[in-house]
């Protein structure tokens, strides 16, 4: 502490598979794809961001997209390590760092090789000191709910790669379960479903363009959506072609999906402590994530557990939102936040 402390600059960092989301001092400085785009040969870094992932699917073979994370966890070691040296320096232009602490989210079902990986690309990205939270517990703080009370919260946090279901009292979780299916595998089915129901191949950006606009998990809906204009590559002539889909096809496409999500759902509630069901049943469930916004997924978990469903305010942002405030309160926060 001392005077060292005005040296310090404090980072929260989502580091997501889809997105990812920094935090300085109270404003949220990165938002932008968790992707970078690297010359084959010399492995330059060319774009980071939104800049490479206007590059993606459209590379040719002197250029790479690389999604260093997979699954929530680090495939790439070395291109996290790029990805996350760019997006510190697109802060840095404004701001001068002296030491850098950073509070990074990690998700509950991490193994301890898989932590190390996200600590020592951070550390060599230029953290001095590296701390990990949860995303459940990120994601319940980032919301508002006080997880040092002694009251039981389930969060379902719905990432790109890992929905991340948790029982969350004292602040710990009580019970968790976390599954590798999430925001990735509803763009594959996307695709999937286009390829085998329309014989039409379309690429991820497209499919994840469908998923924003028409994305629903009931085929059913109040306020529905427009049908949505897809173009791609007809599998029968090889000739570009549109054609147009509506939200109960993404429905009916993303079902399998959804009802992995339910049964971890499911198998997480058998597992809490019946004082913590109690109050399960009290408080409800919150959905977090960008997964949280697909249209009647709260109705459809409410339907399938007879609990009431609650989207977060901002479910997106709602992870990098805790880790700043855990990260900004130390004190109240230090058991939760891990530094290996």
């Amino acid at each position: 502490m001392g005077i060292f402390n005005f040296l310090t600059q404090e980072l929260a960092i989502d580091l997501g598979t889809a997105n990812t989301l920094i935090i300085f001092k109270d404003k949220l400085v990165v938002d932008e794809p968790s992707i970078i785009a690297r010359n084959r040969t010399t492995k330059e870094v060319l774009a980071i961001g939104s800049e490479a992932q206007k590059m993606h699917g459209k590379t040719h073979e002197d250029i790479k997209t690389i999604r260093p994370l997979k699954d929530g966890v680090i495939a790439d070691f070395e291109a996290a390590e790029q990805m996350i040296s760019g997006f510190i320096r697109m802060i840095s232009k404004k701001n001068t760092f002296g030491q850098l602490r950073m509070v990074i989210c990690i998700p509950s079902g991490i193994t301890a090789v898989e932590k190390r990986a996200v600590k020592e690309s951070a550390e060599r990205a230029g953290g001095k000191e590296v701390y990990m939270i949860p995303e459940p517990m990120a994601a319940a703080i980032g919301i508002g709910i006080d997880v040092t009370e002694p009251m039981g919260n389930m969060i379902i946090d719905i990432g790109g790669g890992t929905t991340e279901i948790a029982v969350i009292a004292l602040s710990g979780i009580v019970s968790d379960e976390s599954i590798r299916v999430a925001g990735d595998d509803f763009t594959n089915d996307i695709i999937e479903y286009m390829r085998r129901q329309h014989n039409l191949m379309i690429g991820e950006r497209t499919a994840e363009y469908i998923k924003v606009e028409v994305g629903a998990a009931l085929p059913e809906l109040e306020n529905p959506p427009e049908d949505y204009p897809v173009n791609g590559r007809d599998l029968m002539t090889g000739i570009p072609k549109q054609i147009f889909v509506s939200y109960s096809e993404i429905a009916l496409a993303l079902d399998k999906s959804i009802s992995k999500i339910e049964e971890a759902v499911l198998k997480a509630l058998e597992l809490t402590p019946p004082e913590l069901s109690a109050d399960i049943f009290q408080t409800g469930l919150y959905l977090t994530g960008g997964g949280a916004l697909l249209r009647g997924l709260d109705r459809r978990i409410s339907s399938k557990t007879k609990l009431p469903v609650y989207v977060a305010e901002d479910p997106l942002r709602a992870v990098v939102r805790g880790t700043a405030i855990a990260l900004k309160d130390y004190k109240t926060y230090k058991t939760i936040l891990s530094s290996s």
